[in-house]
């Protein structure tokens, strides 16, 4: 796991200052404290900060071929490396170290731009060979890690794995995306390609880009994809996940430096650590942060600690300031960020830390496997939807939606409009629903006159709408899966686990998001993963043999605090930042508006708490010493 940067000059053999590369490099220190290393010649430099997992000794970056032509930094792990190498070793490839690295420069060799496609692993990674002239840059299949990316007004090509490698270089044009600031007010993260920055891109997952000297700008080509379609389900399909999530476990138990995992009472980390604990033989660290009251996982997480003799380290994560960590967060990401679970899991990163350098997650399976509640409701709603003519849905039960009151503070059954608004739209737009945090018309009456002209005629629906029409129309499950899987996942899980794990310099690894899994997983009729309002069907039942029965049959719970009361309590001095400072210079807001969101919030008839937990992270973000020189910090 590392930090990595670079710049790269198609045009002119300009030899990249050691300064810049050092600059980028040490933004990202805290992603690789074991060391730093550069390489720079005409055309192209690379920068690297380590934290080594695997072959410590001999696995420093940039790595380069033994004639110095082929050069190679990577973020990640490929875990069928020694499969891969058995296989280069045959065709005549000679190794000089344990690293998995080694692998890119040789499968390069051997099957060139196809090679991405035959890893398997959490991956982002740069390679220039200087015979051809050519630089290739790659991302893993779902997004595990990152890769950012601008195009300098000199041409050069800059890369690194966060945002603030790239905010590092001084001739980086600074200035807002507009589209994107609106996308993150209604998602609550920037989705790919994007990001809050004009300049910055994401590579997507999935994808690589091949750049040359003397060839104009690469476009990213998609090398794995997931499947738009179910198959029929043969055989056991219980037994044959069984078998696939040993071997996914027993794959990312790869490290030469200590290994844990993070445990909380549900299912999907339940199963990754009980496999895990039995593949090691020894007892295993596993981590939980618990919060006081209903919500707290620590007893549910030591069943499954102790049936495993687990060493179960918990830490207590109520008392955090929220409202300080609004400043925190959005420099960890280099942009906002909404999801405020970030908090508590930056806090088990940490709590991790202290005892190992790797942690196993259980990220993946609510998006593999059907878990989410919003697709229990989105399966009732195309259920209404095949019984209901369009008219009918769109009028009656349309006006019926506006017309019921949004019950904030009622018990849930009493909270009709989300799913009575999802009923009367066509699906991709009523799952959009579901996800969405704030409706286009509340977004647009916080906006200023010049932003909304700005972000006139965007529709972060659409987005929705076309990745849900790439797959079988008939599966209304798969469609919401595979939304989630290009949008949600990468956007606001991947991107979390990352940044917060990589701030305090530990891997995580999630099992249950190996490529073939997934495909696998995916694939499933909807009646394996969602049937009789349960979701995740196919693991609960792999499940069965590994956990207590109690916490098969527990609710799902989020992993975060419940932020209402504290916002209540700070008022005034939330007010104090959402109307004035940085928010108010920015020209992006209407003061007025963002002032009643906290006072309706503070009369207790209403619940803003995620709209005012994502206006805070967009005032931290302006706040931000670092990026405080962005063009007066408004829209490009």
């Amino acid at each position: 796991m590392c930090g990595i940067a670079g710049l790269f000059y198609p045009s002119r053999p300009l030899v990249p200052p050691l300064g810049r590369l050092r600059a980028m490099t040490e933004a990202q220190r805290h992603r690789g404290p074991d060391g730093d290393g550069f390489h720079a010649e005409p055309h192209l430099g690379f920068g690297h900060r380590r934290l080594a997992i695997v072959d410590p000794t001999g696995g420093a970056q940039p790595m380069a071929t033994e004639d110095g032509a082929v050069v190679v930094v990577t973020n990640g792990e490929i875990y069928n490396h020694e499969a891969l190498r058995r296989t280069l070793e045959a065709r005549g490839h000679v190794f000089r170290s344990r690293s998995d690295t080694e692998v890119l420069l040789h499968g390069w060799r051997e099957w060139g731009e196809e090679m991405p496609a035959r890893l398997v692993g959490m991956f982002a990674f740069a390679l220039w060979d200087r015979r051809t002239g050519q630089l290739l840059v790659a991302r893993d299949p779902l997004g595990e890690k990152p890769l950012h990316y601008a195009w300098l007004p000199d041409g050069g090509f800059a890369f690194a794995s966060e945002i603030g490698g790239l905010t590092a270089l001084p001739e980086l044009p600074r200035g807002l995306d507009p589209v994107a600031l609106d996308d993150f007010l209604a998602l609550g993260y920037v989705p790919e390609p994007a990001t809050i920055h004009a300049a910055i891109r994401r590579l997507p997952p999935g994808h690589q880009m091949l750049l040359g000297v003397g060839k104009a700008k690469a476009s990213p080509r998609r090398f794995w994809a997931p499947p738009r379609a179910a198959v029929a389900g043969g055989g056991d399909a219980v037994e044959e996940l069984r078998r696939r999530l040993d071997a996914a476990v027993q794959a990312r138990l790869m490290a030469d430096v200590p290994l844990g995992a993070f445990l909380s009472g549900g299912i999907d980390s339940g199963v990754v650590t009980s496999l895990a604990a039995m593949a090691t033989g020894q007892p295993l660290a596993a981590f939980t942060i618990g919060f006081a009251g209903a919500a707290d996982e620590r007893p549910d997480a030591a069943l499954v600690a102790e049936r495993y003799g687990m060493r179960h380290v918990t830490e207590d994560g109520a008392a955090v300031d929220y409202v300080a960590m609004a400043r925190e967060i959005p420099r960890l990401f280099g942009e906002p960020f909404g999801d405020h679970s970030a908090v508590p899991t930056l806090a088990v990163a940490r709590l991790a830390r202290r005892h190992v350098t790797v942690a196993l997650s259980g990220d993946g399976g609510d998006e593999v496997f059907a878990g989410y509640r919003r697709y229990r409701f989105h399966m009732m709603a195309e259920a209404a939807r095949r019984l209901l003519p369009a008219g009918l849905r769109r009028g009656a039960v349309g006006a019926l939606a506006r017309a019921y009151p949004k019950l904030d503070r009622a018990p849930r059954w009493l909270r009709a409009k989300t799913t009575l608004t999802e009923i009367s739209l066509d699906s991709a737009l009523g799952y959009y629903g579901t996800v969405c945090k704030l409706a286009e018309e509340k977004r647009r009456a916080l906006l200023s006159p010049a932003q909304r002209a700005a972000v006139a005629g965007h529709d972060p629906s659409a987005r929705f709408a076309s990745l849900m029409a790439e797959c079988d129309p008939e599966d209304s499950l798969l469609q919401a899966q595979y939304a989630d899987l290009h949008t949600y996942l990468p956007g606001d899980i991947l991107a979390k686990v990352d940044r917060t794990s990589m701030a305090v310099s530990l891997e995580t690894r999630p099992p249950l998001l190996d490529p073939d899994l997934v495909s696998w997983g995916m694939a499933l009729p909807a009646s394996a993963k969602l049937r009789g309002g349960v979701g995740k069907r196919v693991l609960r039942e792999a499940a069965a043999s590994l956990l207590p029965a109690a916490l098969l049959k527990r609710r799902k719970r989020g992993f975060a605090a419940d932020l209402s009361g504290q916002f209540r309590a700070a008022a005034p001095e939330i007010r104090t930042r959402l109307t004035g400072g940085p928010m108010a210079e920015s020209g992006l807001f209407d003061p007025q508006a963002l002032g009643r969101i906290v006072d309706q919030h503070a009369s207790g008839n209403f619940d803003n708490t995620q709209v005012i937990w994502n206006l805070l992270v967009v005032e931290g973000f302006f706040a931000n010493e670092q990026l405080g020189s962005m063009a007066s910090r408004r829209v490009a």
